[in-house]
């Protein structure tokens, strides 16, 4: 079955604790395996202030995922993040060409200079 390249950010409730936050990946990753995909690369961001209250809370625990899979694990793992009442939000990205080229890119450390943020330059948001 044909695998395509995926993005996924998710924020978790803030009110969970670390072995929680922990599960919770682990169950997101284990849904991709089990349904054909494989993760390439996980990056948790911690907790992070929203731009607005989401059920109440003002701060959410991001978690970036980089992942491939065919598209029937997609709607697995979405409806998986849609009933469960720790994840706050959630968007999925399909790659294209030219955002994968990117992405390699970026792993391999060889993104030209316009790609890459100076360390002197003031960041326009720390969140």
């Amino acid at each position: 079955m044909k695998q395509d390249f995926y993005e996924m950010t998710y924020i978790l409730n803030p009110v969970l604790d670390e072995e929680r936050f922990k599960e919770l990946v682990s169950f997101i990753h284990k849904l991709i395996a089990d349904n054909g995909g494989e993760v390439a690369e996980t990056d948790e961001w911690g907790a992070k202030k929203l731009a607005y209250d989401i059920d109440g809370k003002g701060t959410g625990y991001y978690v970036n995922l980089y992942f491939n899979a065919p598209a029937p694990a997609i709607e697995v793992v979405e409806r998986a993040m849609r009933i469960s009442d720790d994840v706050l939000r959630y968007i999925t990205l399909k790659y294209d060409a030219k955002m994968l080229r990117h992405y390699e890119l970026r792993k391999k450390g060889e993104l030209p200079q316009f790609f890459v943020q100076d360390e002197d330059e003031p960041k326009e948001d720390d969140n």
